[in-house]
């Protein structure tokens, strides 16, 4: 996954100012980016925690992550035009308001609905502060002083990474929730003094035309599509609210499509999904990450529901992943120069499927260190294999004075594939729970009535609360989440090798020089 702005458009050209604008611009970049990775993480560490404290079922969890990510995924490339058209330090600050703001309504929710709406509006917020930070880099720094500053960016950003999940689950085990959002608050606060006191204004030299219309129709499509496949377990897949939803958003998408396609200034800009490379590596990211974001959705929820581990634990116990991914992007990004792209989109994918069949393994009650420490272990190698040729692939794909085009589509991509993956990952998780719960009640001869109030919160999964006297189901209800939990792993792994054949057949390798 690439982010949305490059150094090397012609368009970053650097605005006049002075050594110390330019370091406060790279603090602020960091603080930008940071907030809404360190936010990602975190709530995902929560969810368990916000699920127990609201009695709110796995769909609602599920809200709370989606509302989230619809509105970052649909409006990001549009908070990128925003930016070169009004002014990327405005926007920026603009979104770090909104994101603030939004964050101190969901540290106040006091129900579902009202942590969910607040979650969109972060979303929003997030939409104008992500494309920013990258984009007040380039303006700032001369092209040739660009990549130390965005490897400095880098660095910093998967630091944040390391500490998202362990920081999140200390809060929520030593505080409470409300933490998960509340610390995002003196971060606002620091980032709006830091840009109106010591970063310069910039605009894009040819910012483009706002798709509105574009905008507008991704944000239904999507939403209507991920509202069917959340509901649609519960509700069942003929209910009209699922039918309608699902019908509406298949037609916004639909029209979309039409729509970006006649448009002389169009978000996502279809012919360049002509060329093979580009195409190929956008269809690779879309799988890939769909297999990730979906399956790492419900690691915390099994880890803490299931497995009984502390939030901080749940947290930590993602650190190899992130770790290898840091020690080995370096190396990785080297690999290409000597045996090209190809390759090792092949290989590395291969590996991460075979780390996400490690997950697959895990009963109830096994070892960290034998079960989900290897396959951590695995899924970080072949993603650190991964991600440098994917990028450098995306980036050579097009003309170099599309690079920000090109970087922005593919991490739009990415993030649609991972709200996407989380519905429909629900529906799989759903479903194996749900067959292997039934009967296994229908084997354990317990009363009527325990059985019905059992029944009645499956909704909850691994969050069932189970009546008085019925504590010999505990086991049942952990093993029915294990199954389901494997389905989804197993999904990851064929989706994962699936980005590997993608790789393989439309991947070519351009002649140097």
């Amino acid at each position: 996954m690439t982010e949305s702005a490059s150094a090397d458009t012609p368009q970053a050209t650097a605005v006049a100012c002075t050594e110390s604008e330019r370091r406060w611009t790279l603090v602020a970049a960091i603080l930008g980016s940071g907030m809404a990775f360190v936010d990602g993480t975190i709530v995902n560490v929560a969810l368990p925690a916000i699920q127990r404290a609201m009695q709110g079922t796995t769909a609602d969890a599920q809200w709370v992550m989606e509302s989230y990510a619809l509105l970052l995924s649909a409006l990001l490339l549009v908070g990128g035009v925003l930016g070169d058209r009004f002014g990327r330090r405005r926007v920026f600050v603009i979104g770090t308001i909104v994101f603030t703001l939004a964050s101190l309504a969901c540290a106040a929710a006091s129900d579902v609905t009202a942590l969910v709406v607040a979650r969109g509006a972060q979303g929003l917020g997030a939409a104008l502060l992500v494309p920013g930070s990258l984009a007040l880099i380039t303006s700032a720094y001369p092209k040739e002083r660009r990549g130390r500053a965005i490897g400095t960016w880098s660095a910093f950003s998967a630091v944040t990474a390391a500490i998202g999940p362990v920081l999140g689950g200390f809060l929520v085990e030593h505080l409470s929730w409300h933490w998960a959002f509340l610390i995002n608050l003196p971060l606002g606060v620091a980032l709006v003094a830091i840009c109106q006191w010591r970063v310069p204004e910039s605009r894009g030299a040819d910012a483009g035309r706002i798709d509105i219309a574009g905008a507008g129709l991704a944000t239904l499509g999507l939403a209507g599509v991920i509202y069917a496949l959340i509901e649609a377990p519960m509700l069942g897949w003929s209910a009209t609210a699922v039918v309608v939803a699902g019908a509406v958003g298949a037609i916004a998408l639909i029209a979309f499509v039409v729509v970006e396609r006649r448009s002389s200034s169009p978000m996502l800009p279809l012919a360049h999904f002509r060329d093979r490379n580009f195409s190929g590596a956008n269809l690779l990211t879309l799988l890939l990450y769909a297999s990730l974001g979906g399956s790492m959705f419900f690691v915390p929820l099994n880890l803490i529901q299931v497995q009984g581990y502390g939030a901080t634990a749940a947290g930590a116990s993602l650190l190899p992943f992130i770790a290898i991914m840091f020690a080995l992007s370096r190396i990785s990004g080297r690999l290409v120069d000597v045996v090209g792209a190809r390759l090792p989109l092949v290989v590395g994918p291969s590996v991460a499927a075979v780390g996400f069949a490690l997950y697959a393994l895990p009963g109830v009650g096994d070892s960290y260190w034998t079960t989900f420490f290897p396959a951590s272990v695995v899924l970080g190698l072949g993603m650190s294999i991964t991600i440098a040729p994917l990028t450098t692939t995306v980036m050579n794909a097009l003309d170099p004075s599309l690079a920000g085009t090109a970087s922005g589509v593919n991490n739009a991509v990415s993030r649609v594939a991972g709200l996407i993956a989380i519905a429909v990952f629900g529906v799989v998780l759903t479903h194996g729970f749900d067959a292997t719960l039934q009967g296994g009640l229908a084997r354990m001869h317990l009363p009527r009535e325990t059985v019905a109030t059992i029944l009645a919160q499956r909704a909850r999964l691994a969050g069932i609360e189970l009546p008085a006297g019925a504590e010999v189901a505990r086991r049942l209800v952990d093993e029915a989440f294990v199954t389901g939990f494997r389905q989804v792993m197993l999904l990851s792994t064929a989706l994962a090798a699936l980005s590997a054949l993608i790789a393989w057949l439309m991947i070519r390798d351009k002649p140097k020089g």
